[in-house]
C-alpha cells in the first residue's frame, strides 16, 4: 500500500478556483447527529478544521442547517482561533455553505434565504464566501425553486450584491438536480449518496454538469456508512433498508478488496475521485485521525484488476435509489 505526499488539486470547473480531491464534510459537526449516529464534542470539531487548514485539504463543506448551526459556529470558532494564533486557513482554502430553508415553517422564501446567509457568515466570521449553494430544493420543488420572489432567484440576486462569487445547487434527486443544471444559472453542483460503487443513480447528471462546465462535487460515498467498513457494520443505504441484492454486492465487494489487500472504504472514496466529471469528494471527518485516514485512502494504490472486478460486481439498477 503506497501513499502519495499530497493530494491532486482540480480546477473547479469554471470556476477555475483550485480544490483539493477530498473535502472535509461537516454535515455531523453538531452537539448530536442522530442521522449519522454521533455526538462530535466541539473540541474534535474545532481541531478538524485546523488541522485541515494545516494539511493538504483546500476546500470545507458546511450548511447553514448542520448541526442546528453548530456545524457553521465550530469552523467559525476554529478561523479565529487559528488566526489569532498566527496559523489560520491558508490563501486559497475555500470555506463553502447553503442556504436552507426555515427550520421550522420550511419557507425558502426571499426574506428567509437572506436570514439564512447572515446566520451563516456571522457564525463563520465572514463578509463573503467563494461558493454558496442552494441546499435541498426537493422540499419544494423545481417550478417552486425557480419562480419569482423563490429561492433560487435570491440566490442569483446575493451573488450580484457581492456576498459570493460563485452559485450552486446542492440536493438530491438526480433528475430534478438535472433541471437546475439546465438552467444554466449555476456554477457547481453537489449530489449525495447517488455515485458510488453500488448506486450509480447521478451518472447522467454528473455528465451534465460536467458538460456544461460547472464544478462538481460528490458527497456520500459511503452511502451513510454501509461502503465505510467490511464485514458491513450496517444494513442500510441512504438512511433506510438495503434491499438483499445490495447487500450481497457490497459483501462481495468487500471480500475482492479484501484479496487485494485494499479496504473497502479506500475503494469507495476513489471509486469517486478517480472520475474526471468530479472535482472534489466531500468525505465526513470527526476528528484529526478521520481526516488523515480519508486523505491516505484517497492516496492508496489500487490495482486495475480490482476495480474490474468490483464493475463486474455492480447490483442491478433496480436497487439505485433511481430519482
Amino acid at each position: 500500500m503506497t501513499l502519495t505526499s499530497v493530494l491532486p488539486v482540480r480546477a473547479f470547473g469554471r470556476t477555475g478556483i483550485p480544490v483539493s480531491a477530498i473535502c472535509v464534510g461537516t454535515a455531523a459537526w453538531g452537539t448530536s447527529s442522530p442521522v449519522h449516529g454521533v455526538t462530535v464534542p466541539e473540541a474534535d470539531a474545532v481541531a478538524t478544521a485546523r488541522h485541515a487548514f494545516a494539511g493538504p485539504v483546500s476546500i470545507l463543506d458546511t450548511a447553514n442547517n448542520y448541526g442546528d448551526g453548530e456545524s457553521e459556529r465550530r469552523i467559525g470558532l476554529a478561523v479565529r482561533q487559528a488566526e489569532a494564533e498566527g496559523d489560520g486557513p491558508p490563501a486559497g482554502f475555500t470555506i463553502q455553505t447553503k442556504l436552507d430553508r426555515d427550520p421550522v415553517t420550511g419557507s425558502f422564501d426571499r426574506d428567509r434565504m437572506r436570514a439564512s446567509l447572515a446566520e451563516s457568515l456571522d457564525r463563520l466570521g465572514l463578509d463573503s464566501l467563494p461558493l454558496l449553494y442552494l441546499h435541498d430544493p426537493e422540499h419544494i420543488g423545481f417550478d417552486a425553486a425557480m419562480a419569482p420572489g423563490g429561492p433560487v432567484e435570491s440566490l442569483r440576486m446575493l451573488r450580484d450584491e457581492g456576498f459570493a462569487r460563485f452559485i450552486g445547487i446542492s440536493g438530491g434527486p438526480a433528475s430534478m438536480l438535472e433541471q437546475f443544471v439546465d438552467t444554466g444559472f449555476f456554477d457547481a453542483l453537489i449530489t449525495h449518496n447517488r455515485y458510488t460503487l453500488v448506486d450509480r443513480t447521478a451518472d447522467r447528471l454528473l455528465t451534465r454538469a460536467s458538460e456544461a462546465g460547472l464544478g462538481v462535487l460528490n458527497a456520500a460515498v459511503y452511502g451513510g456508512g454501509m461502503l465505510a467498513a467490511w464485514p458491513r457494520t450496517t444494513d442500510r443505504y441512504h438512511y433506510a433498508a438495503a434491499p438483499e441484492q445490495l447487500l450481497a454486492a457490497v459483501d462481495a465487494m468487500g471480500a475482492a478488496c479484501e484479496r487485494h489487500g485494499v479496504p473497502l472504504i479506500a475503494a469507495a472514496t476513489q471509486f469517486s475521485t478517480r472520475d474526471p466529471r468530479i472535482h472534489s469528494t466531500v468525505c465526513g471527518v470527526v476528528s484529526p485521525a478521520q481526516l488523515d485516514e480519508a486523505v491516505a485512502n484517497a492516496s492508496l494504490a489500487i490495482p486495475e484488476e480490482l476495480w474490474d472486478e468490483l464493475e463486474n460486481l455492480v447490483p442491478t439498477e433496480e436497487t439505485w435509489i433511481r430519482d
